[in-house]
């Protein structure tokens, strides 16, 4: 996506952010102010391990990867960031560097929001670390979920849950269908779920010959999405 600089109204798209919501009109304007809006090309690094962590970004538009590289050379993806979501916010305030990588997985518009400017507003009004802080537990809980998800779920388990991951539990839909679009490779996806590409394409056609499922290309067609959630369980 293409976004004009010029025409992109950075306190409006902050202000609809889940981290600055609530904040004063004149509070959202100093932050915009030290933000940056910056484009990156498909592959290439918003930060790697190791670089000075000056700013958090929030996604406009396209999708990032988030990953550590082990001493074997092994990648272990840590999470698909999409458009309106935010990372690396914890890390501003650790003064240290990243402590993992970003890439960006498709041509990705970012807000970069300096560490600078948060910190002085924290200073200017306790009540904004109050706002910073809920984001951060937000994001703490995600990663317990996660652990959580990792330990007491197999392999199965983890897919399906990720392929129903925008369903919310005992709301089932009026057709009870559902078309999930991968968000990256699968094997980025496997990585992001701790399991072996051939594992991730194996479940895949397993639950495609039981007829759950229906694969074309990136795009899952879930056509019973109870009978889905209970399978493997």
């Amino acid at each position: 996506m293409n976004i004009d600089p010029e025409l992109f109204d950075m306190v409006k798209f902050l202000a609809s952010s889940p981290l600055f919501s609530g904040l004063l009109q004149e509070e959202v304007t100093r932050i915009a102010q030290s933000s940056q809006l910056k484009a990156y090309t498909k592959g290439s690094y918003i930060f790697r391990v190791g670089e000075p962590c000056e700013a958090f970004h929030i996604t406009v538009s396209g999708q990032v990867k988030l990953f550590v590289v082990s001493l074997a050379g092994h990648e272990k993806v840590i999470e698909i960031i999409s458009a309106g979501q935010s990372f690396a916010e914890a890390l501003v305030f650790l003064d240290k560097p990243y402590i993992l990588s970003a890439q960006a997985l498709t041509d990705t518009v970012l807000v970069n929001v300096s560490k600078q400017g948060i910190v002085g507003e924290i200073r200017q009004d306790p009540r904004f670390a109050l706002h910073m802080l809920a984001g951060i537990s937000r994001r703490l809980h995600g990663l317990i979920q996660d652990v959580e998800g990792y330990a007491l779920r197999n392999g199965m388990q983890r897919l399906i849950g990720f392929l129903l991951r925008d369903v919310e539990n005992e709301s089932p839909t009026d057709t009870n269908t559902l078309t999930v679009s991968l968000p990256a490779s699968k094997a980025t996806i496997a990585s992001r779920l701790s399991l072996t590409p051939e594992y991730f394409s194996r479940v895949l056609h397993e639950l495609e010959t039981h007829h759950l499922i229906q694969i074309e290309k990136r795009e899952i067609h879930i056509k019973d999405v109870k009978r889905l959630a209970s399978y493997g369980s």
